[in-house]
């Protein structure tokens, strides 16, 4: 056992050895109130019995001293030590079925339910009480009872249940922090009276937990061709599916079918009312008004003095409880509480109203032949201020103020036709203070000025779906900072809206799209619809904070989740997923997974279930056989058979047996929404990996590699498994990935090797190996040469297959050509990418393939191009000279490859979250780095922003 001793200034000394004569040691905690450092060493004799005994620790002799007392014969299940403080002193000791308290001149006992306690937290600061956590998510409060510093006897209560706990943190007035790597962390209250459950436990908050990630697929639920991860996330009873997606979800809380909407607004009653009332809808040719009944619901309403025979261009709260109205050919002022029309501007003859926008308190339109007109609106007027013509049609524009006063802009934002440029002019005047030309063909459908974090923007949406931000200076209109973004392919149309009190905009188009600002950085996060073609904010009393939206044939009123980078949406299932595949042709889930049965002996039991893939509701279950664990699982369709199928390899897992024996591999049809046993092939041990295989199936079978083909039988026409042929030489082979006839395999302990299927004689043959010694725990193929692997020591590696070599010793071997250290152990890899790849962006063809740990961490691995690879290391190591680690440790040793055996410098990998970092730092540190490396710091941004969109 190593010591540390420390001065008392808090200095770690020389460290030192001391033998211990207990070999299965269980727990060691030191005791309180010793005049010496003293341990208790809770420890399993070679005959499983447990004790437990003290021991001094002699600092000038290096050696243990036995301490004051022992105890004997304990708990067979006894697992864990709690010291208690002084005055008591002592330990208590929970064991299974028992807990037990001990010190020099006490011994008490009490019986318990059968359990496992992981985590146990003190609730004051004498140790009388302690809240202990077990297996099935149990909070119990242990009272220790005491006289004169006696202890008289032990008290345990059950208080509730919560998320099975790792760590039990009481911080104060009856509120404690629960920790859970099983689930999700919780914030509970403690309350003194139960609720009508009888648990006396109140959840307060929840932490998001992805961890332990055991398995996830990547799929694209929406069609919209964006990856979503559905991990098997927790363990126990907080096992849930999780579905992870870049974007915000919008929660519909109604909907009417409205087809040929051509625009939405909003609008209140009076100027200062906090809700809206009014939604107008434009069409073709009509305008409709709907508004909230006494009921909360929408029906449609007039207000007398709008135009309801024309499409409105634009509708407008504004001052003097006043509302505006644009059509074609009017402006129409209306008095918001008695609706009644107050004043009319008609437009000019022979010219017709294009374009509008306003604010409280002015008006901007574009009518033909590139008039723009400026009005005010006054206390039931409305004031023609300013006309001027320009060379050019206006195709949009945009007064939204952004200075100090809310109610009015100084600067108005125009889109041109022809010379396809943006413009901004000051108000009242017109006058010109900035031109910029866009480029290429597309013109500007969509302006807007904004501000987010106090930093005012100028947004312009493209016709092709393209988004140009700006910086803006409100002083002097001018722009700087141009950035351009993709968003989708159709037009967009831009929108502020208010969601927690913080100003963001939505971009509606085939891609909808919410801008908002973090760390005074513009960030795009998808929505979970379809093609949005107009939104408006809508914050009424029954509906507040929402959204009404138009999308394809429809009107929908909708709240928005919260604003953030990634949304993840939980299935709770009670029990343990441990393996996923999805089956697009059955728009169906099939897991493999475990429920822990609570009787008096703790029993597992192993299912199959189907599950659907948009309500996530049960459809189908399969029961396994006793000792039996699903261990793999696909979906996967045979040569000569069109039907799609899903594949389970499973082990029987006996007790008596150090590896399994048998199993199976069953092979399952969905029809009607069920499970139908098609076919089962008895195995000659655990069936760790299946794989789709050339219109065959691959099997990882114990040490062995099997290739079975799907053969109809001749007297029933019913189809069976068939061998045909296999390569033996694994230790185990745990994880498999096949591409065209290369077949990698990841082993147990011995790294990764390469087989290849000869078509000719039928046969599967080694091709190359890593001689290194690794204990994998995920492979994943990037390309035909090269494989990337994590093993057991938090490490990824990636080996390269030397087909070119001039030897056949360089051939047979695969040369190991990058490493790092993650400090993540990884379960699975699977290809693919959790945000919409846009073509014409310079990362839109990087390939990515996204892990998923024990810790529930979801990360990515991108191939790099070489020369962006090392242009990014170059930056990464300036930026390493600039950021320091957390705690002083140095990123260079974190990230270099370190096993058992040595350790290497991280090589042919990046740390993109450093990387990133980069945008997070002051604009003079960027100024320093952006030097060393040459480029300008715009550019240098622009280059990391771009791989952010990466994930």
């Amino acid at each position: 056992m190593e010591v540390i001793p420390f001065d008392n200034k808090g200095q770690l000394k020389e460290a030192f050895n001391i033998r211990l004569e207990e070999l299965q040691v269980l727990d060691i905690k030191f005791l309180f109130g010793c005049s010496r450092p003293t341990i208790v060493v809770l420890y399993q004799d070679n005959k499983d019995a447990r004790h437990v005994k003290t021991y001094e620790v002699a600092l000038k002799e290096k050696d243990f001293i036995e301490g004051p007392w022992s105890q004997n014969n304990l708990d067979n299940g006894a697992g864990l030590l709690i010291p208690v403080p002084m005055p008591l002193g002592g330990v208590i000791i929970i064991g299974e079925e028992t807990i037990v308290y001990c010190s020099a001149n006490a011994f008490k006992a009490i019986p318990t339910k059968p359990s496992i306690t992981r985590a146990f937290g003190r609730v004051d600061a004498d140790g009388s009480r302690y809240l202990l956590g077990d297996n099935s998510g149990l909070l119990h409060l242990l009272v220790i009872t005491y006289e004169r510093e006696r202890v008289t006897g032990l008290k345990i209560e059950l208080l509730g249940e919560t998320s099975v706990a790792s760590t039990i943190s009481y911080l104060d007035n009856a509120v404690v922090f629960i920790g859970s790597s099983y689930g999700d962390s919780q914030l509970i209250k403690l309350n003194m009276q139960p609720d009508s459950s009888g648990s006396y436990v109140e959840s307060l908050e929840r932490y998001v937990n992805l961890g332990p990630i055991v398995d996830f697929c990547v799929v694209d639920l929406e069609r919209q061709g964006q990856g979503q991860v559905v991990t098997c996330s927790g363990a126990y009873k907080d096992g849930s599916l999780r579905i992870v997606r870049n974007g915000i979800g919008i929660n519909e809380q109604a909907s009417v079918e409205l087809e040929g909407i051509k625009g939405l607004w909003s609008l209140r009653v009076s100027t200062n009312d906090p809700h809206d009332t009014f939604l107008v809808v434009s069409f073709i040719g009509e305008t409709r008004i709907l508004a909230m009944n006494s009921e909360d619901i929408l029906e449609e309403t007039e207000i007398d003095g709008f135009l309801s025979e024309a499409q409105t261009l634009l509708c407008q709260n504004a001052l003097h409880d006043q509302i505006v109205q644009v059509t074609s050919n009017s402006v129409r002022l209306v008095s918001s509480i008695n609706r009644n029309l107050l004043d009319v501007w008609n437009s000019p003859v022979g010219y017709s109203v294009n374009v509008a926008t306003a604010n409280a308190t002015q008006i901007l339109l574009a009518t033909g032949g590139g008039h723009l007109v400026y009005l005010e609106i006054g206390n039931g007027k409305l004031y023609q201020i300013k006309v001027t013509k320009l060379e050019y049609d206006i195709s949009c524009l945009n007064i939204n103020p952004i200075g100090e006063n809310p109610d009015r802009s100084s600067l108005a934002a125009v889109g041109m036709w022809t010379d396809i440029t943006v413009r901004i002019f000051s108000l009242p005047g017109l006058d010109l203070l900035t031109k910029e030309h866009l480029g290429g063909e597309i013109i500007p459908r969509s302006v807007l000025l904004c501000t987010f974090e106090g930093v005012a923007y100028f947004l312009c949406g493209l016709g092709d779906g393209h988004l140009f931000n700006f910086l803006l200076d409100v002083s002097n209109g001018e722009l700087s900072n141009r950035k351009k973004v993709s968003l989708g392919t159709q037009p967009i149309s831009l929108c502020t809206f208010t969601s927690k009190d913080t100003t963001h905009v939505f971009a509606a188009s085939d891609r909808p799209t919410v801008i908002y600002s973090s760390n005074k950085k513009l960030l795009y996060s998808n929505v979970n619809l379809k093609e949005v073609s107009h939104m408006c904010p809508f914050n009424s009393a029954a509906f507040p904070d929402s959204l009404a939206i138009a999308k394809d044939g429809e009107l929908s009123i909708g709240t928005i989740d919260a604003i953030q980078k990634l949304h993840i949406r939980t299935i709770p299932l009670g029990e343990h997923a441990r393996r996923i595949s999805h089956q697009e042709h059955s728009r169906s889930f099939a897991i493999c997974s475990l429920k822990n049965s609570q009787t008096t002996e703790e029993t597992e039991m192993h299912f199959i279930r189907l599950l659907d893939d948009q309500t996530f509701e049960f459809l189908s279950t399969y029961g396994l056989d006793t000792f039996e664990f699903g261990c793999s699982i696909l979906s996967c369709s045979f040569a000569d058979d069109n039907n799609v199928y899903y594949c389970i390899g499973t082990a029987y897992v006996l007790p008596e047996e150090s590896e399994p024996t048998k199993g199976r591999i069953l092979i399952f049809i969905v029809e009607d929404r069920k499970l139908q046993l098609i076919s089962e092939k008895e195995t000659k041990g655990a069936v760790y990996s299946l794989n789709a295989f050339n219109g065959k199936l691959l099997a990882a079978i114990n040490q062995k590699i099997q290739l079975y083909k799907w053969t109809l039988r001749d007297h029933d026409n019913s189809r069976e498994l068939q061998s045909e042929s296999g390569h033996h030489g694994h230790i185990l082979a745990l994880y498999v990935q096949t591409r065209g006839d290369l077949i990698v395999v990841g082993d147990l302990m011995k790294s990764i090797s390469l087989l290849v299927y000869k078509h000719e004689e039928g046969a599967i043959e080694e091709r190359a190996r890593d001689y290194n010694a690794s204990w994998m725990s995920a492979v994943e193929i990037l390309d035909d040469d090269i494989y990337l692997g994590a093993e057991n020591n938090f490490n990824l590696f990636t080996v390269r297959r030397n087909s070119d070599g001039a030897t056949d010793e360089e051939r047979n071997r695969l040369e190991v050509v990058g490493e790092y250290h993650l400090g993540e152990f990884v379960n699975r890899f699977r290809h693919g990418s959790l945000v919409m790849r846009l073509p014409d962006s310079e990362i839109g063809n990087i390939p990515t393939a996204i892990f998923g740990t024990v810790n529930g961490v979801i990360g990515v691995v991108a191939s790099l191009p070489h020369d962006m690879f090392l242009f990014l290391e170059k930056l990464q190591n300036n930026l390493r000279k600039i950021i320091k680690g957390v705690g002083g440790l140095n990123h260079e040793q974190w990230r270099a490859f370190n096993n058992e055996k040595n350790i290497v410098d991280a090589n042919n990998f990046l740390d993109g979250d450093l990387i990133e970092s980069f945008l997070d730092i002051g604009r003079s540190r960027m100024e320093e780095i952006s030097n060393s490396m040459g480029v300008s710091v715009e550019d240098l941004s622009k280059r990391v922003e771009e791989l952010t969109r990466l994930h």
